[in-house]
């Protein structure tokens, strides 16, 4: 791992080629500039920065990042950070992430991270509500 962008995607750079971004699948977390965007940002970094990391790749996005399952130090990330309350689960498959829906409502019920505010806005509906606040499509965004 050579860089974390956000709560959600990180850089890793394989042997000798290029960087390559990467998502982390089935989790949304914060927007930089959005409650909690910083704390999730740091708290990827510090299980991940300059780590060797496992991905397990399931595709690439509209963005044409790796979206993948990604492992750092023998943690699942996604599980992480939604465990901690920094990431929301955002799939279409649930019967797949049955445990992260099970971490997410835990992290809720004890108002861990963003789940301390009143009524935490989605990163989803961050966006749609502030699209110029959004990550630029270069490969930051959605």
């Amino acid at each position: 791992m050579i860089a974390v962008s956000d709560g959600d995607t990180l850089s890793v750079r394989c042997g000798e080629s290029r960087p390559q971004r990467v998502r982390i699948a089935a989790i949304d977390a914060p927007e930089s500039r959005q409650a909690y965007g910083r704390q999730a940002r740091e708290n990827l970094a510090r299980l991940c920065l300059r780590q060797r990391a496992q991905l397990h790749t399931l595709g690439r996005d509209t963005y044409g990042r790796r979206i993948a399952d990604v492992r750092c130090g023998g943690r699942d990330v996604g599980q992480a950070q939604v465990g901690a309350g920094l990431a929301w689960v955002s799939t279409r498959q649930p019967a797949q992430y049955r445990e992260l829906a099970a971490l997410q409502q835990r992290a809720r019920d004890a108002g861990q991270g963003l789940w301390a505010q009143k009524r935490p806005l989605p990163p989803w509906d961050y966006r749609r509500r502030y699209p110029a606040a959004a990550p630029a499509q270069s490969g930051a965004g959605r």
